[in-house]
């Protein structure tokens, strides 16, 4: 029936199977590689000549098919006895990804159904007592997403290859069929559907079993049930009859039990739904597990046990003890040539002959030039000490400790904004920093904050009537220290 269909099937499957030869070429053109790319040479961009698998093929099989939900039944209706039809499908099947995929199906066969076979002779009587018979040829075209739950659902600790995949698959279509009628006074057409119309549409679900013979032929056995959305389907007759009011439901519902083969099309050795991404992860953990064994490192030790190897140890005596940088040379954070393993003041320079520490308490305003009391600078209206001058501040709280003088931390402000509110500003900064060094150790008697607002400009070039450059208005923003 319908032989039409089976040619648009065709019609629509073979543009897609003439691009199912693929290649492994990769582009050599000599260009940087493009922002798909992880930069390696070895890399093109996804297309049809850079594919590693195969992810075409031509599927087809045949079954039995059995009305399961409607007015007449083939599964143990009247009679007792189960009546079997006939089915066939060619599909073409595209794998998007090693998980999933689409087919275009099409399907063509016969179901068989009621109180006995449409080729039996009638008992008296069969319409008055509605104990009639019916068989149904249909065709049907339709999409289906094909889900492949082995991959899907595969153990991460699974090593071995596998042959068997369990399938899922749904999808929509149209439905064109005849429907006949059999009782004691012969048999008749009783609902014809033709194809792409409106009422023709119908849905499948199911599951199917591969098994893996080679890397060209699969074997499936497939079980779907069919929902066709139509009471007369079963051959029942017209919505409202007598055959099509013994019941209930709206739509004459089949299940089509298949065994099929799948030939994969396209050179490569393997196909994408085959594919198990996981086995290629193990591969090349072996392959690098394999390497390490080949890599010796410290050939010569680690003479000094700093924890760098004499290889690419640049300082080979370094002292028992020592914290030491990524070359093995002994750490000097102030770098007064006293490293940090003796050095009693470590992040203030000072001579050898004082362990490190300075000799004098400084006297007068202490400049940028002192390297342990250096200003720090805020941002556009804020008195919060960024991130960055921490070291800074922890370089002052060493300094101040280690010295027996008092120090102003003097706040200054840019020319934005008025003489109040910078006046202001300024105070909190300092008070803000004055309030760091005391949480970190240092006396609040040693400290004295006072706020200068914009009376203290590191660069007095920026007046209020001069556009200054953003760097310099930067610098103005500062909070610095001032010996007593």
């Amino acid at each position: 029936m319908k032989l039409s269909l089976a040619i648009v099937a065709l019609a629509l499957a073979v543009p897609t199977a003439s691009y199912a030869q693929d290649s492994t070429a990769v582009s050599s053109n000599g260009k940087y590689p493009n922002t798909f790319s992880s930069g390696s040479a070895n890399i093109s961009p996804f297309t049809q000549k850079s594919k590693r698998f195969n992810d075409w093929a031509i599927s087809i099989g045949a079954g039995v098919p059995l009305v399961q939900s409607a007015d007449l039944t083939s599964i143990k209706n009247g009679n007792g006895k189960n009546l079997f039809g006939y089915s066939a499908y060619i599909s073409i099947d595209k794998a998007i990804t090693h998980a999933f995929g689409i087919n275009l199906q099409y399907d063509r066969g016969e179901t068989r159904q009621g109180w006995f076979n449409t080729k039996d002779a009638a008992p008296a009587d069969a319409s008055k007592y509605q104990q009639v018979a019916g068989r149904t040829q249909y065709d049907a075209i339709s999409i289906l997403g094909d889900i492949n739950f082995s991959n899907l659902l595969r153990r991460v600790d699974n090593h071995s290859p596998y042959r068997w995949a369990l399938h899922g698959y749904a999808g929509i279509g149209t439905l064109a069929y005849k429907a006949y009628q059999k009782d004691e006074t012969g048999q008749r057409l009783m609902t014809e559907i033709k194809p792409f119309k409106l009422g023709s549409f119908f849905g499948q679900a199911g599951a199917g079993l591969k098994f893996k013979v080679n890397r060209r032929l699969d074997i499936e056995g497939r079980l779907m049930y069919v929902m066709t959305g139509d009471d007369e389907f079963d051959g029942g007759g017209a919505q409202y009859s007598a055959v099509n009011q013994r019941e209930e439901q709206v739509s004459d519902n089949f299940f089509n039990a298949t065994l099929g083969v799948s030939l994969k099309l396209g050179k490569h050795e393997s196909h994408l739904m085959w594919h198990d991404p996981l086995q290629e992860i193990y591969y090349k953990l072996d392959v690098l597990a394999n390497k390490n064994q080949d890599i010796e490192v410290c050939k010569k030790g680690d003479a000094d046990n700093d924890g760098v190897c004499d290889d690419w140890d640049r300082q080979l005596d370094t002292p028992a003890g020592a914290r030491v940088d990524g070359a093995g040379v002994a750490l000097d954070t102030d770098l007064d040539g006293v490293i940090d393993l003796y050095d009693k003041c470590v992040t203030v320079p000072g001579p050898v002959e004082n362990n490190g520490c300075p000799t004098a308490t400084p006297t007068g305003p202490v400049t940028d030039d002192t390297r342990t009391l250096e200003g720090i600078e805020f941002d556009l209206n804020s008195d919060r000490i960024l991130p960055s001058n921490t070291p800074i501040l922890n370089n002052a709280v060493s300094y101040i400790n280690s010295s027996n003088g008092a120090y102003n931390v003097v706040g200054a402000t840019d020319t934005r904004a008025s003489d109040a509110y910078n006046q202001k500003l300024s105070e909190r900064r300092a008070n803000s920093v004055k309030s760091y060094l005391v949480k970190n150790g240092v006396e609040s008697t040693k400290l004295n904050a006072i706020g200068k607002g914009e009376k203290d400009l590191k660069y007095p070039e920026c007046d209020p009537a001069t556009k200054c450059p953003e760097w310099k208005n930067r610098a103005n923003r500062r909070v610095y220290f001032e010996a007593k």
